[in-house]
């Protein structure tokens, strides 16, 4: 039996931008005993490998184009083979990071991404940058939200409260599952029962 699974592992680095010199990002490993989908490969890609073991590379998504979370996308794809997923609308960003080589497939709103049994749905959702997106998984009952749900203050801070950034994202992630995790590209998962009754309520709807 192929059992199907999400593993993390968090890495950390340095970013200079906006003040920040220290980062902790959390990395996604998706799949089953066979292949796996990598989402957002940050700074360590030794401890990528170590968690995927040998397993396939079949896909390499990121959530959005900054450099904390696309760092050792080339590099992984490299070594694995597997192409990496960009929304169009963050290629400037991402060609901050590598002004020589594009990003391999587009990865917008509607687009099912399928492997070792999952179907993972694109879902847009802008705010924190243009082309930022999540990726849904009603089987495993979870959306893996980037930095559309962002932790307050500091990237680097662990343990914040997280909430999510805008009314368009609250919108679209509120019409999931109320029991379906949020998973973050930094800090401590929540739930959608978790954040859209908080969120609503801070928006003053």
């Amino acid at each position: 039996m192929r059992v199907m699974r999400i593993e993390s592992l968090v890495t950390t680095g340095q970013l200079e931008e906006d003040g920040i010199s220290r980062v902790v990002n959390n990395v996604w490993v998706v799949g089953n005993d066979e292949e796996v989908l990598v989402l957002d490969p940050a700074h360590d890609v030794d401890a990528i490998q170590y968690v995927v073991r040998d397993r396939r590379v079949v896909l390499i998504a990121c959530t959005h184009g900054h450099s904390d979370h696309i760092n050792r996308a080339v590099e992984l794809s490299t070594a694995t083979g597997a192409p990496v997923l960009l929304h169009p609308a963050d290629h400037d960003l991402w060609h901050e990071t590598y002004p020589d080589r594009p990003a391999d497939e587009e990865l917008v709103g509607g687009r099912v991404l399928r492997f070792a049994g999952l179907n993972l749905r694109v879902i847009e959702t802008p705010g924190h940058t243009r082309g930022s997106v999540s990726l849904y998984e009603p089987a495993l009952e979870a959306v893996f939200a980037g930095d559309a749900a962002y932790l307050g203050g500091a990237a680097g801070v662990m343990h914040a409260e997280l909430h999510l950034l805008t009314r368009e994202v609250h919108d679209r992630i509120a019409s999931l599952p109320p029991q379906t995790r949020i998973l973050p590209g930094h800090g401590v998962e929540s739930t959608v029962a978790e954040q859209v009754p908080r969120t609503a309520e801070t928006r003053g709807s």
